[in-house]
């Protein structure tokens, strides 16, 4: 229960924010007004607005509204750590991360936060709208999708903003781009169920029916109370009737092994603990323990879950029933 209300919080919740923003705008009012009680004002005023980011992050107002706090306060860490988080929300940039070394954030860390807004819009259509009016948008495209796959979309916020920018591109037309790029926010945090969900329709429309097959199975695998893969076969079933051609049938163990392989791959990028796994797995495989399960217990105490359950699923996918229960730590792993 504890992981979902944490998964609910993570999704903005715009009516929340602006009531904690507003509330956290008065308490600083009532704090310049009565010096006596200025340090419990601003301390009601930046708890409503860590309330006001924590409910809609996707709102810039919010970040605003925080830093300024700090900058009144005279917080440079704090200031700081407000900059590491909105740069972990737009998918933990390097070059970004490398503009946060020696700098005095109290003179120049709300400059930085109105740089970062300008160039990488939290709101969706914003940001379609800049890459729109660049002065070649296919050239804007290629940028945008090169600098995605190397960034980190671990954090579910990362996950949603960028998400929402993909529906951006797959409504102007761009489906292979959008499929490509939603691979890649996939394999860093799987448990994206609505991605999933979303790839797996557009699939269904362009009539690659293996691979929708495999997108709502993975939606009914980490949300068992919805049945997207039952409701497809059901409909494929359907639109079978009265036709000569024989019925689908589920993609192969050698399909869907594929598939899984080429989400592992894709979330050993951001691994940083991937080459000491290997190594350990050479130098203490014992007789008595299956390799896989090994790769498996190293790959979740590294905090490698993502790489972990792709692999766990492409072993169940081959027969291996144990793996199962791996499968599901890795599921608990990004709720926690």
């Amino acid at each position: 229960m504890s992981g979902d209300n944490a998964s609910l919080l993570q999704h903005p919740r715009r009516n929340l924010g602006n009531r904690y923003r507003s509330q956290a705008q008065k308490f600083a009012r009532l704090a310049a007004k009565d010096e006596l009680r200025f340090n419990e004002n601003m301390a009601w005023a930046e708890q409503n607005a860590r309330q006001a980011l924590l409910h809609d992050f996707t709102d810039e107002q919010n970040w605003r509204c925080l830093a300024d706090l700090k900058l009144i306060l005279g917080d440079s860490d704090g200031l700081a750590a407000l900059l590491e988080d909105l740069f972990v929300v737009l998918g933990r940039d390097a070059e970004q991360i490398d503009q946060l070394k020696g700098i005095d954030f109290l003179l120049v860390g709300v400059e930085l936060l109105e740089a970062a807004f300008l160039k990488d819009p939290l709101e969706p259509d914003a940001w379609w709208s800049l890459i729109e009016s660049s002065e070649n948008t296919e050239v804007a495209m290629v940028d945008f999708s090169t600098r995605c796959k190397r960034l980190d979309f671990s954090d579910q916020r990362a996950n949603i903003v960028y998400g929402r920018r993909l529906e951006r591109i797959r409504a102007s037309g761009r489906e292979d781009v959008f499929i490509e790029l939603s691979r890649h926010l996939l394999a860093h945090r799987p448990n994206n169920h609505e991605l999933w969900m979303e790839l797996g329709r557009l699939y269904e429309r362009r009539k690659e029916a293996d691979e929708a097959w495999l997108c709502y199975d993975h939606v009914q695998q980490l949300r068992p109370h919805m049945t997207p893969r039952d409701e497809f076969l059901a409909r494929l079933k359907q639109g079978m009737d009265g036709e000569a051609t024989g019925p689908w049938t589920r993609p192969t163990v050698e399909k869907r092994s594929e598939f899984l392989s080429q989400m592992q791959s894709l979330s050993q990028r951001i691994s940083t603990t991937l080459p000491d796994v290997e190594h350990a797995i050479e130098e203490e495989t014992s007789e008595h323990k299956d390799p896989n399960l090994e790769r498996l217990e190293m790959l979740m105490e590294a905090g490698d879950a993502s790489e972990a359950f792709f692999f766990a699923r492409r072993l169940v996918a081959q027969g291996e029933a144990w793996a199962e229960d791996w499968v599901d730590k890795a599921k608990a792993a990004f709720e926690a």
